[in-house]
């Protein structure tokens, strides 16, 4: 009962979003509807706010992190971790609650790999913060750590299979 409960549950999660929660309660326009209209953190920096991205940015790598958590407490299966993963960064893209027009999924996709694995997450944040820092774009350095995982994952493990789904 649990294979199919958590990852219901990690895609209710996941469709919670952030940055439309965050712009509601700080008195700031909705991010669908204005700047990039995308509901994500870098879309509620560009309305204005740094400290409603802040909170936008971590209540998205949250909603990746919890239920992966949550499903290794719950039940310790590398199937059931997938699809948790799976479930909240599907739910982040698709929301059932915003009519199923999500983010990116960058932040959640980061938080879904820092529950699985605290290194591969420290190095995919660093490595976007670097590239971002320097280049001055977010989605710039979303693209370059989301290729640099798969190499990361083969770094980390040695095993090539974490190469096939990197990419994937």
């Amino acid at each position: 009962m649990l294979y199919l409960l958590i990852p219901i549950a990690a895609y209710l999660i996941g469709s919670v979003s952030s940055a439309i929660l965050v712009s509601r309660l700080m008195g700031l326009p909705d991010p669908r509807t204005e700047g990039s209209h995308n509901p994500g953190a870098t879309n509620v920096l560009r309305l204005g706010s740094k400290t409603g991205a802040a909170l936008a940015l971590a209540g998205d790598v949250a909603k990746g992190v919890i239920p992966v958590i949550a499903a290794r407490w719950l039940l310790d299966d590398p199937l059931v971790l997938a699809l948790a993963a799976l479930g909240a960064f599907l739910g982040h893209l698709f929301p059932v609650f915003f009519r199923f027009e999500g983010g990116k999924g960058v932040a959640t996709a980061l938080g879904v790999l820092a529950a699985l694995d605290w290194q591969l997450g420290g190095l995919l944040a660093g490595t976007w913060l670097v590239i971002a820092l320097v280049s001055r774009y977010s989605s710039l350095a979303a693209l370059t750590a989301a290729t640099a995982t798969p190499f990361y994952a083969w770094w980390l493990s040695g095993e090539w299979l974490y190469v096939v789904l990197g990419v994937a």
